[in-house]
């Protein structure tokens, strides 16, 4: 490899990393928002989307100039379809944590539900994730994004407890089923979230061995 081509593919990663942080605070903030009913912060997340959306774009440009000019090959360029498919997640992630500052700003405006779900919780597992993913890029660190595959199974869980609570509180008072919608929603952004932490965990996967992992385990398509 190049000394050109190395120090492009490290600034890469550093973009990727800074890229990471910026979209895991995101969510942090958007989970804070819908916890404690702060519009001024659900507007902060929404605003700072763009930034994300323009830094996806610019990574973009630099994977592909990488690409372009130095032909990268074997396990270098393996990384640069890692990165771009990273890049990408990393893009809907923040879009997601917009749209759950969305129904923040909404719940800001009706009445609290008390005792209701530990979305921070929920919220850290899932940046957990994220920065693992990002990390095990980093360090080249199989384990640790079989890891971040595997804890995916545990925020399923707590989507489908949200689920469980949602419907029995609609059974108990009708007219609180708009405000438990949007909560429901917020949970079913954070379940997609984590499913993009585990793309890049399987993408890190492919980066280091050249597997592709996607879909093992799955059902098999229905004969028809």
């Amino acid at each position: 490899m190049s000394r050109h081509m190395q120090r492009e593919l490290a600034h890469l990663e550093e973009r990727l990393i800074e890229h990471c942080a910026a979209v895991e605070k995101n969510v942090a903030l958007a989970a804070r928002a819908i916890q404690e009913r702060d519009e001024a912060l659900a507007k902060e997340v929404m605003a700072a989307d763009a930034a994300i959306d323009m830094e996806e774009v610019e990574i973009e440009e630099e994977c592909l100039k990488v690409l372009a000019l130095h032909q990268p090959v074997a396990i270098d360029l393996r990384f640069i379809v890692a990165a771009l498919k990273i890049n990408n997640d990393l893009e809907r992630i923040g879009d997601l944590a917009s749209n759950i500052a969305e129904r923040a700003l909404r719940v800001s405006r009706e009445p609290a539900l008390p005792d209701f779900f530990d979305f921070g919780l929920m919220a850290e597992k899932t940046q957990a994730m994220l920065r693992n993913g990002v990390d095990a890029m980093v360090r080249m660190d199989i384990d640790l994004a079989h890891k971040v595959c595997a804890a995916d199974d545990e925020v399923d869980g707590m989507n489908r407890e949200m689920f469980e609570i949602v419907e029995r509180r609609s059974a108990d008072d009708p007219s609180k089923v708009p405000v438990l919608l949007l909560y429901l929603s917020v949970s079913r952004q954070l379940e997609r979230i984590a499913d993009h932490a585990t793309n890049i965990a399987e993408d890190v996967i492919y980066m280091i061995t050249g597997d592709i992992v996607r879909h093992e385990g799955a059902e098999p398509a229905p004969q028809g």
